[in-house]
């Protein structure tokens, strides 16, 4: 799709400085660690990720969109609707895959190997939305692409939700201070930085909850909603409990976590097997 990368990068940095600004303006939570350690640490991730991508995957979401579209695979190009009535169905669809794969990624353990480097970070900001191990984004991406192969969505709806979701990473995972009665609002329709941080807590029960990163609704639906940490915003802890040395914040100990850490209790087949006994 034409200027797909431009609109891409136009949405990150625009919704990046906006959310590191306000960061600065209105933070919720003192800081525990060097933001500009982890800020290295966690931006030269990004840019890891994408060249990793750009090298081991031929077409894009988008591209595979397209693909799908010209040779009629899927269901959504099996329906003889226009495309503008695709749009919102399809973008639901791949919310609800993305709010499915986190919940694998916790439940799996092997997964959750390397998913537990994005919960390692001791702090939660704007450059968290982006802290994903190259292995898990690989994953990801393989996942993506097959869901977009399967429902056929159109290109346009999988860019518009690939922007509309790497901006909504970078605002549910901001230290921002939001009004309660205005997040209370919001959180019906869209996950907040207040609900999303609960998923950050170093307590299992409430990492294992508020699995979305857009719409909030497959919490709620779904009985992965908890609206409040037990310790409160300011009083919970961030992180994993067996990761609390923040020397540890480089790229290459980051990168090495999943082959080397303990996963703690925090997998949800762990949770599952301690009910049963």
């Amino acid at each position: 799709m034409k200027h797909e990368a431009l609109i891409r990068l136009t949405g990150f940095f625009t919704i990046f400085i906006l959310m590191a600004g306000w960061e600065i303006a209105a933070p919720l939570r003192p800081r525990m660690t060097s933001k500009t350690k982890r800020w290295i640490s966690n931006l030269t991730l990004v840019f890891l990720n994408t060249f990793i991508v750009r090298l081991l995957f031929s077409t894009t979401a988008v591209g595979m969109a397209l693909l799908a579209s010209k040779n009629q695979w899927g269901i959504f190009n099996l329906l003889e609707w226009p495309e503008w009535l695709k749009l919102a169905p399809a973008i639901l669809t791949l919310d609800l895959a993305l709010y499915l794969q986190h919940l694998m990624f916790h439940a799996v353990p092997l997964l959750w190997r390397f998913h537990m480097m994005h919960h390692a970070d001791l702090d939660v900001d704007v450059t968290t939305g982006a802290r994903f191990h190259p292995v898990e984004i690989m994953i990801s991406m393989v996942i993506k692409l097959a869901v977009v192969f399967l429902i056929g969505a159109p290109p346009l709806a999988i860019l518009i939700f690939e922007v509309v979701l790497n901006g909504t990473s970078m605002f549910n995972h901001s230290n921002v201070r939001i009004p309660r009665r205005l997040d209370r609002f919001v959180r019906w329709w869209l996950v907040t930085p207040d609900m999303h941080r609960i998923h950050h807590s170093v307590i299992r029960e409430e990492t294992n909850s508020n699995f979305g990163f857009n719409l909030s609704w497959w919490d709620r639906l779904l009985g992965t909603y908890r609206a409040d940490p037990a310790k409160g915003q300011t009083g919970m802890t961030i992180g994993l409990h067996q990761f609390r040395n923040p020397a540890r914040l480089s790229l290459p100990w980051m990168l090495a976590l999943p082959f080397i850490g303990s996963t703690g209790e925090y997998s949800l087949n762990d949770e599952k097997q301690k009910e049963k006994t």
